[in-house]
């Protein structure tokens, strides 16, 4: 399993931007994909997820109505369409494979056995 993300950046608040992740190395329709985020000093913080069809999606109350998710199983990619940035959003972001096995809070890094590298996404004006 291999998640590689992409399009993070500096943005001033109010701004967008756009996430990426490009997934290999298994079944990309067939499983459920997240994102989570850590800012500095902080524990993770989940931030989204979508099911392997794309048509259920799930937002933490801190982004829903500014954030979209999406998928492209064509092309084993997972966005994150980031809108509306406000500082608070400064961490880092990651690309996650959640455990479909999975049952407990979906703050707890035993949820995520896959991650991807991380991408900085920095609001300031």
């Amino acid at each position: 399993v291999e998640l590689v993300d992409s399009g993070g950046g500096l943005v001033r608040p109010g701004g967008s931007l756009r996430l990426s992740c490009v997934a290999s190395g298994f079944a990309f329709g067939f499983y459920d994909m997240s994102w989570v985020r850590q800012a500095p000093g902080k524990g993770i913080e989940w931030v989204s997820d979508i099911d392997g069809s794309g048509y259920s999606t799930d937002y933490a109350d801190s982004v829903k109505g500014r954030f979209i998710i999406s998928r492209d199983n064509a092309k084993n990619t997972v966005y994150l369409q980031m809108n509306k940035l406000k500082p608070e959003d400064t961490a880092v972001y990651y690309c996650t494979r959640p455990d479909p096995t999975f049952s407990g809070n979906r703050e707890q890094l035993s949820r995520y056995p896959y991650w991807g590298q991380g991408t900085q996404v920095t609001v300031s004006p």
